[in-house]
């Protein structure tokens, strides 16, 4: 049989490019499609465009508190139409540099929509043609959509989700955000300092569920403090339109309330993207959570992978990266698998939250014995000489020998420091070799350095107890 191509990728994220690249280092002759445009939902409506605006709320709080640090500013004012054009710079910016990418590997890449024809056979619908291309092997990574709220009234304009909030040119005075996952608590966060007042409305006993909950209770009081309104164990049962915005009504434990609200905010999570593929045609087996894989990306039927959030495992783009790249391999003949035990994960509020690994309730479930250790960043001298003493390290590890299960992070760049846990966790690092692996003082990273010395014995900087 004549191949037009080794490989076709279907979908232009974050996993699809990466798969699309890795391919072509091997050797492949890759064609890469996207309906829309290259970077997916993480460069154009997620990731990029909500740090970048993040950045500046927190450039705006650092304003406000410039006397802190000796400073005086007078008539200070933001300009909310700049933060977005810089938001949409950056955005074009990274998408140029993955073109450049794409081009540089020698990859096809074409605009239009694609379905599965044969499991060696995609038809392309472009805006001038239809094609059809025969392949070796085809990856899928179509993504994921908004979920949308089941209850009366979410169809109104004034209910919205991230991708119009991105597109908004004008900040709401108020807002409801509906889901205390990341996308939810982080929109909140930023729309909060710049001027918005944000309820946060959660059916879950908590913010960020899955997360180790000690550390949540931490980040509530940090959230609640700089002036969101949280309500948990609570749902909306209906939405209607009022003279300045909409009325909602939420029903929780205690009975109905109704709040207003010149926004709602719908963050609830996101859904596979599997309509319109033609996996019924091929026997492909996915349901409501995503398409099913092994830990080689392998769907059902032969030679067809799926990776990223079309298959409903963690929906972060650094997890849809490093599938591509196993997906690709395994295309080419190569015998990757993935492994989950250390999928750092972060919430990019002020201060930043990251985890990885098990949290502690997860931990107490799985290992016979856990010990956990705590530092605060109030007492590592960077964080107070910025500023920025909110919050801490906490590290779970397995008692009987030290080694790292878990890394929360509630505290200044965060997301960076939870990398020290990611290989820690990854190659079996005990807490004892991060506390006597010397780190850089004044540093951030001293704080988990600190709290490793407590799994193995005794904080150095922390008052000894009576």
């Amino acid at each position: 049989m004549n191949y037009d191509y080794d490989i076709a990728v279907i979908g232009g994220g974050p996993g699809g490019y990466v798969a699309a690249i890795r391919a072509a280092q091997l050797g492949a002759k890759v064609l890469l499609v996207e309906k829309e445009q290259l970077g997916g939902v993480c460069l154009h409506r997620g990731c990029i465009p909500t740090k970048t605006l993040l950045k500046s709320a927190e450039k705006w709080q650092e304003l406000l508190r410039c006397s802190d640090f000796g400073l005086h500013a007078a008539n200070i004012s933001f300009n909310y139409d700049a933060i977005r054009e810089r938001m949409q710079q950056v955005v074009v910016e990274l998408q140029k540099g993955i073109y450049q990418l794409v081009k540089s590997h020698s990859i096809d890449f074409k605009i239009g929509i694609a379905t599965l024809e044969e499991s060696n056979k995609i038809k392309l619908n472009s805006p001038s043609s239809e094609e059809q291309y025969v392949v070796r092997k085809i990856i899928v990574a179509t993504g994921s959509l908004p979920m949308k709220l089941p209850v009366p009234g979410s169809d109104l304009p004034d209910v919205i989700n991230s991708d119009d909030l991105l597109v908004m040119t004008t900040i709401p005075k108020s807002m409801v955000v509906v889901g205390a996952g990341a996308v939810g608590i982080e929109f909140a966060a930023i729309f909060q300092t710049l001027g918005c007042q944000v309820t946060i409305v959660e059916y879950m006993p908590t913010i960020l569920p899955s997360a180790d909950h000690e550390v949540v209770k931490r980040m509530g009081l940090i959230l609640r403090k700089q002036g969101i309104k949280m309500l948990i164990n609570s749902k909306v049962t209906s939405i209607q339109e009022a003279e300045n915005g909409l009325m909602i009504q939420l029903a929780d434990s205690k009975g109905e309330q109704v709040i207003q609200a010149e926004k709602l905010l719908v963050a609830i999570g996101r859904e596979p993207r599997v309509t319109g593929l033609g996996l019924d045609r091929l026997g492909v087996h996915y349901d409501k959570k995503g398409i099913a894989v092994n830990t080689r990306m392998e769907t059902a039927i032969e030679g067809i992978y799926a990776i990223g959030d079309v298959t409903g495992h963690h929906m972060l783009a650094h997890m849809a990266s490093g599938e591509g790249i196993v997906a690709a391999e395994n295309a080419l003949g190569g015998s990757s698998t993935m492994d989950y035990s250390a999928v750092p994960a972060c919430v990019f509020t002020t201060p930043e939250l990251a985890m990885v690994g098990l949290t502690e309730q997860e931990a107490a479930q799985q290992v016979a014995s856990i010990k956990i250790s705590k530092f605060n960043f109030a007492a590592n001298g960077k964080a107070v000489s910025m500023g920025e003493k909110d919050g801490l390290v906490k590290i779970v590890a397995d008692a009987s020998n030290g080694r790292v299960l878990g890394m929360h992070i509630l505290g200044p760049h965060a997301s960076d420091l939870i990398m020290e846990g990611t290989l820690a966790i990854r190659n079996g690092i005990s807490a004892k070799e991060l506390a006597r692996t010397i780190h850089p003082h004044p540093g951030l990273s001293e704080a988990i350095m600190e709290c490793a010395h407590g799994i193995e014995g005794e904080i150095i900087h922390q008052v000894k107890s009576k």
